[in-house]
C-alpha cells in the first residue's frame, strides 16, 4: 500500500470519527421559580424542591471557625437548606477590592454537610439600618447621605436617595452573584438570593433630607401611575382606601395623588426602596439570575404609625407598590414572629404572591407554622431564626421532628401542590378549635383532639391533608383528629374502608399497621351521630406523632 493511500484512510478514519455524536455533558438549570400546574414552585436541578430551612443568626457565617461546630448538627437534624447572611463590609473592605472568602468557606461547608444555601445580602441594610455596610462608606456622609427624620436629626440608616450609595451598593452585590456563578453554577448550592434586610426607616414615616424632599414634592412617577391606573381593578384594598381619597386623581405630587398624611409618606417610601432594590436586583442578575427575594418585618400590634415599623418595607398593604416598582423581585415574603400564621399568610398570598418564610419560629409554634405554609398557601418553604442555637440547645426541638416528616413527604406534597389537591390546617385552643374544609368530594371537619374522659383539649394542633385520589387522602397531624361528610350528591354517610398508618420513603408508601376498632373512634354515641350522618369513627392524632395516616373512604344510606 502506498503512502499516499495510508494517509487517506488515516484521513478518512478522523473525519469518520469527528462526524460521530459525542457524548454531551448533562447540563443542569440553575434555580429558577416555575408555574407547575396550580402553584408556582422553587425548581432545582430539574425538579421541584421544598426548601426545610434555618436561619443562622446574624453574626454566625462570619465566622468559619464559629460554624465548625454547628454544621454536622444542622445536617442531623432534617432540614436541606441554611439562610446566612453576607455582610458587605466583609466582602469589600476596601472600595472596589473583594475579598469572597466568606462566600466560598460557606459553599464549601454547606456542600460537605449535603445541605444547599439562601445567602442573605447585608448590603446598605440590615432591619432598616445601615449596620452592615463597610467603614468607607458609614464615614463618607456626605458622599452617602443618611436619612432625616421630622426633627432634621440624622439617623443611622443610609438614604434610598444616595446615589452613589445605591452604585456603590448595586456593584459589590453584582461582584457578589458574578462569583457564586463562577464557583457554583455547576453544583446549585445556592438556590436563592435575599436582596437587603427588612428595609425601611425606622424612627420617621418618610426621609427628610433635601433630596428626598424634592423628590416628595415632585410629581409622582409616570411608571407608577401607569401601574395604577392599568391594575386598578386588582389592587390591594388598603391602597385603593388611600388613593380614593383624592378622587383617584392620575397626576400631581405625592400629597396631590394620595392625600396628606402618614400613609402617604408610607407610600413614598416604599416606591423609592422598591426602585433602589430593583436597581441591585436586575444588575445582580445579569450576573446570575437564580431568584431574588426581599422580606418584612411586620407591623406589630403596638405600632401607631409607619416608622414604628420599617416605611417603605415589604407590607402586606403596599404589595401593589413593590410589584409595580421592583419587577426583578421575585417573592415579597414576611418574617412570621406573631402568632397569626394563617392570617399572615393570608394577606402575602394575595394576587398570586408566592409564599416563603425566611424567618420565623421554632418550637411547637413553629412545626405548626411549618406544616401549615407548604399546605394551605403552598409556599415553597419555611426557616426559623437562629437555627443552629436552636438545635445545638433542643436536639428534640419539635421542628426537627417536623423537618424529617416534611422531607419524606416532600414528592408527595409537592406533586399536590401542584395539582392542587392539597391544603393544612392551624388550630388554636384560644381561636378556632375546629375547621371545616372541602378537598376533594368529602368535607373534612378537623378540631383540636378530646380524651373522651376529659373535656380538655390542647393549647394547638395542626396537619397537612392531601386528597391522593377520589376516595382516599394521605395525612400528618398532631394533636388534631379528622372525620368525613360527603360534598357530592350520592349516599349521604361517610365512613372507613380501610385506614394505615406508615411513612413515605423516597416517595415510597411504607406500610405500617392497619387501624381498627378503637383506633378509628372518637364518639360512642352512635345514635347522636347517625342524626348529624356520622359514623362516630375519623383520624386521631395524637401529640410528637411521627407517622402518617392513609385513609380509604366509602358511602352509605
Amino acid at each position: 500500500m502506498t503512502t499516499k493511500r495510508i494517509y487517506f484512510l488515516i484521513l478518512i478514519c478522523l473525519f469518520t470519527f469527528s462526524c460521530k455524536e459525542q457524548p454531551q455533558t448533562e447540563k443542569k438549570e440553575i434555580p429558577h421559580l416555575e408555574v407547575r400546574g396550580k402553584t408556582t414552585q422553587l425548581i432545582v436541578d430539574g425538579k421541584p424542591f421544598l426548601v426545610l430551612g434555618g436561619e443562622l443568626q446574624n453574626s454566625s457565617s462570619s465566622s468559619r471557625e464559629y460554624m465548625k461546630e454547628y454544621w454536622p448538627k444542622l445536617e442531623a437534624s432534617g432540614m436541606n437548606t441554611v439562610l446566612a447572611a453576607v455582610e458587605w463590609s466583609l466582602i469589600e473592605p476596601v472600595e472596589g477590592k473583594f475579598d469572597f472568602t466568606i462566600i466560598d468557606n460557606l459553599i464549601e461547608d454547606a456542600r460537605a454537610h449535603n445541605l444547599r444555601l439562601v445567602l442573605l445580602w447585608f448590603g446598605s441594610w440590615k432591619n432598616g439600618q445601615t449596620h452592615y455596610a463597610p467603614e468607607w462608606v458609614k464615614k463618607d456622609y456626605n458622599r452617602f447621605p443618611r436619612v432625616k427624620a421630622e426633627s432634621g436629626k440624622s439617623l443611622e440608616i443610609l438614604s434610598v436617595f444616595g446615589k452613589e450609595n445605591l452604585q456603590a451598593d448595586a456593584r459589590a452585590f453584582a461582584a457578589m452573584m458574578k462569583h457564586v456563578k463562577e464557583v457554583d453554577s455547576s453544583q446549585r448550592t445556592v438556590l436563592m438570593i435575599q436582596v437587603e434586610n427588612e428595609v425601611g426607616i425606622l424612627g420617621s414615616p418618610r426621609d427628610h433630607n433635601d433630596i428626598a424632599n424634592a423628590a416628595f414634592n415632585a410629581p409622582v412617577p409616570q411608571k407608577l401611575m401607569n401601574y395604577l391606573v392599568k391594575n386598578k381593578e386588582n389592587l390591594l384594598p388598603e391602597l385603593i382606601d388611600v388613593w380614593k381619597t383624592t378622587n383617584f386623581k392620575t397626576s400631581g405630587t405625592w400629597e396631590e395623588v394620595f392625600g396628606k398624611g402618614v400613609k402617604t409618606d408610607e407610600l413614598f417610601m416604599v416606591w423609592n426602596y422598591a426602585r433602589y432594590l430593583d436597581v441591585c436586583a436586575s444588575t445582580a442578575k445579569a450576573e446570575y439570575s437564580i431568584p431574588m427575594f426581599v422580606n418584612a418585618w411586620l407591623v406589630q400590634p403596638e405600632d401607631k404609625r409607619p416608622g414604628d415599623y420599617p416605611s417603605g418595607g415589604p407590607q402586606a398593604h403596599v404589595l401593589d407598590l413593590w410589584r409595580a416598582g421592583a419587577p426583578n423581585i421575585d417573592l415579597l415574603c414576611p418574617d412570621i414572629h406573631l402568632p397569626d400564621c394563617v392570617g399572615i399568610s393570608a394577606i402575602y398570598t394575595r394576587n398570586n404572591n408566592t409564599l416563603f418564610v425566611p424567618e420565623s419560629s421554632a418550637g411547637e409554634h413553629g412545626a405548626g407554622n411549618a406544616f401549615f405554609v407548604v399546605g394551605k398557601p403552598k409556599g415553597v418553604g419555611y426557616s426559623p431564626f437562629g437555627i443552629e442555637r436552636i438545635i445545638a440547645n433542643n436536639e428534640k426541638d419539635p421542628i426537627i421532628t417536623a423537618y424529617k416528616i416534611l422531607a419524606s413527604l416532600a414528592p408527595v406534597i409537592l406533586e399536590a401542590q401542584s395539582n392542587g389537591t392539597i391544603t393544612s390546617v392551624l388550630l388554636k385552643k384560644d381561636i378556632n378549635k375546629s375547621e371545616e374544609i372541602i378537598l376533594g368530594d368529602y368535607k373534612l371537619l378537623v378540631e383540636l383532639v378530646r380524651n373522651r374522659r376529659s373535656t380538655s383539649v390542647p393549647e394547638q394542633g395542626y396537619g397537612i391533608i392531601i386528597n391522593s385520589s377520589s376516595d382516599e387522602y394521605i395525612i400528618y397531624g398532631n394533636n388534631i383528629q379528622v372525620s368525613f361528610s360527603p360534598n357530592t350528591p350520592g349516599p349521604a354517610i361517610a365512613a372507613i374502608a380501610q385506614l394505615d398508618e406508615g411513612k413515605f420513603e423516597n416517595g415510597k408508601w411504607i406500610q405500617g399497621r392497619r387501624l381498627n376498632g378503637d383506633d378509628i373512634m372518637l364518639d360512642y354515641d352512635l345514635a347522636k351521630k347517625a342524626l348529624e350522618n356520622k359514623t362516630g369513627t375519623g383520624l386521631k392524632f395524637g401529640n410528637g406523632n411521627e407517622l402518617v395516616q392513609r385513609v380509604k373512604l366509602y358511602r352509605y344510606e
